[in-house]
């Protein structure tokens, strides 16, 4: 059986994401970008395509209002 790479393959496979274990390896490591920019999704979506748990314990969570993506 082929390895499962991120969440969206085993909903995919399964139906639900029960048995979905994150993976967290070297390159899962803290960011700096602010809550809220684009570079913190972008970071995100990678992370989510990867395999990788969402949250790093260690992440900015600072939030300046300059750098936050807008809503449509």
């Amino acid at each position: 059986m082929a390895r499962i790479r991120n969440v969206f393959e085993i909903i995919e496979l399964y139906g639900h994401d029960e048995n979905f274990e994150p993976v967290q390896t070297e390159e899962f490591i803290p960011t700096s970008a602010p809550a809220g920019s684009r570079e913190k999704i972008d970071i995100l979506a990678e992370r989510i395509q990867r395999g990788m748990p969402l949250w790093h314990p260690e992440d900015s969570t600072d939030s300046p209002a300059g750098e936050l993506v807008a809503a449509d």
